[in-house]
């Protein structure tokens, strides 16, 4: 059952780039912005995650942490986080569980080919770990301001 607005989320996140385990309680008291992307290094990726690098500091004025989720290993979160130059966290959901707890992973199509996947969404979670927003179409080239702009 996917997790929705109201819903509390779970107390462990995942482990990022550098192994650590991300919890729910290390964003007590802050908001969170939690968006889900399906690969590093892609163009929409890559957009989406510059996106937020450029107006970090905007976000985090406005109370926010940010954390990316794929399903990309350790090492290639480190590799994106490096060549892009990204100031926040980056979890490693290559068992897909954190993807399946929020209800993004799903069956997609391109190019006349059906597959499991990612879909591109943000969720906006409040001091207390409650999603308060989630954002499912996603601009990825202002991404950053999707967020800002939704009060």
């Amino acid at each position: 059952m996917a997790l929705k607005i109201g819903d509390k989320i779970p107390e462990i996140l995942g482990y990022d780039q550098t192994g650590k385990e991300i919890r729910r309680e290390d964003f007590a008291g802050k908001k969170l912005v939690l968006y889900f992307y399906p690969k590093d290094n892609t163009p929409g990726c890559t957009a989406e995650a510059c996106s937020l690098r450029d107006s970090y500091s905007e976000l985090r004025k406005a109370g926010y942490e940010v954390i990316g989720v794929s399903k990309d290993n350790e090492k290639s979160h480190q590799k994106f986080i490096e060549k892009q130059s990204l100031p926040f966290s980056l979890i490693a959901d290559t068992d897909i569980k954190l993807n399946q707890e929020f209800g993004v992973w799903a069956e997609k199509k391109m190019a006349g080919r059906t597959y499991m996947g990612t879909l591109r969404t943000t969720f906006l979670i409040d001091e207390n770990g409650i999603i308060e927003n989630i954002i499912e179409k996603v601009d990825t080239k202002d991404h950053a301001g999707q967020i800002l702009n939704k009060k």
